[in-house]
């Protein structure tokens, strides 16, 4: 099993980001078919303070409402970077488990919202409404193009610090750090 996975790796990534699409675009049907636009549902209260709401809405920017009417602009921005991760997969310039996971995620939240911008008129279904923090409403899309895009940045710098540390393990480790029958290394010491 772990063979064909690491073979087929790139389609396996593409099918998760397929399937997130699909859990993208129900749980936005099951809102928008079941609730009336602006109204909240509460899902979790502690006391009188309502946590966790199903508020039914729609953006037609980008987060936090930033680019409000910029719908070509978003469509082009947003189809041109799933097209790069997408063939970055399919080439296999991407490779390593944990990119392919996170670039899995930020392809199948970016086709979710994609999809709602392109025949919901510029504007993406949002409904999951944080309300013990006052934050922005979102989407399933949203959670998981997000998580996708902090993971991948957090492996990049994991990479990054690895790598450096190798180099100077190794960097320490060569000859010509090292002073060889009394004559001094590459920078005057012995």
């Amino acid at each position: 099993m772990r063979a064909f996975l690491s073979k087929y790796r790139q389609f396996a990534a593409l099918l998760l980001a397929a399937a997130i699409v699909g859990i993208d675009q129900l749980t936005k049907w099951l809102v928008s078919s079941n609730m009336e636009m602006y109204k909240a549902l509460n899902l979790i209260k502690i006391g009188d303070t309502e946590v966790l709401n199903l508020y039914y809405c729609t953006n037609n920017g980008s987060a936090f409402s930033m680019m409000e009417g910029k719908t070509a602009f978003l469509i082009v921005v947003t189809s041109v970077v799933i097209l790069v991760l997408i063939a970055g997969l399919l080439l296999k310039k991407i490779r390593r488990a944990p990119y392919v996971i996170s670039v899995s995620l930020i392809i199948g939240g970016g086709v979710g919202n994609l999809i709602d911008r392109i025949f919901n008129g510029g504007s993406v279904v949002d409904f999951i409404d944080v309300r013990i923090i006052n934050f922005p409403i979102f989407n399933f899309a949203d959670i998981c193009a997000v998580v996708g895009g902090i993971l991948l940045c957090l492996f990049v710098i994991i990479d990054e610090v690895k790598e450096s540390r190798a180099k100077k393990v190794q960097k320490s480790a060569s000859p010509d750090n090292t002073a060889q029958d009394g004559e001094p290394g590459e920078n005057g010491q012995n």
